[in-house]
């Protein structure tokens, strides 16, 4: 199997997750907050596909699917523009909500489809190009690919808590 398979099997798994935590989920249930400081299952998915989208544009060289397919406005969050979730406080979180599940999913499905376009076309040997030289050491494709895949992951498990805990209300 080569890298660049297992990446795009990490972020089919990722797929799964999101759509178990976000089917049939009522807009109070998608929008509730365990308490005020705690994230909602839309935002934890919501921030989720942000960070996939900007971080993987980013590297692919192109524009995120958030302005691409005018999500941001079809959200119409009252957030700065380009906000991915990063650093949020709990009223900017607490902003970050949806009708239904819907848009969320159709907005997390186009960053899926070109976050697998985009690694699908990799070769091995562009997972050693650097994408960031902030930081010591620079990080790698395949370095930021594995942390979207470890940050989404850990957001879709805290997201599918929340649905649990609201499921046992």
């Amino acid at each position: 199997m080569k890298a660049t398979d297992v990446i795009a099997d990490g972020f089919g798994r990722i797929h799964e997750i999101v759509h178990e935590v976000v089917e049939g989920l009522s807009e109070e249930e998608l929008n509730a907050r365990i308490d005020p400081a705690a994230n909602s299952v839309t935002w934890l998915v919501w921030h989720l596909t942000r960070i996939q989208d900007d971080h993987v544009a980013d590297a692919a060289g192109q524009e995120q699917v958030w302005q691409a397919q005018e999500f941001e406005a079809r959200f119409a969050l009252s957030l700065p523009a380009g906000s991915t979730g990063y650093a949020h406080t709990a009223r900017q979180a607490g902003a970050v909500r949806v009708d239904s599940g819907e848009l969320l999913l159709e907005y997390f499905d186009a960053v899926h489809e070109e976050t697998l376009r985009f690694v699908r076309g990799l070769a091995a040997a562009d997972l050693d190009r650097v994408v960031d030289e902030s930081w010591d050491p620079p990080v790698t494709l395949g370095v930021r690919l594995v942390s979207v895949l470890g940050d989404d992951l850990q957001h879709a498990g805290q997201a599918a808590f929340v649905r649990g805990l609201l499921e046992r209300r």
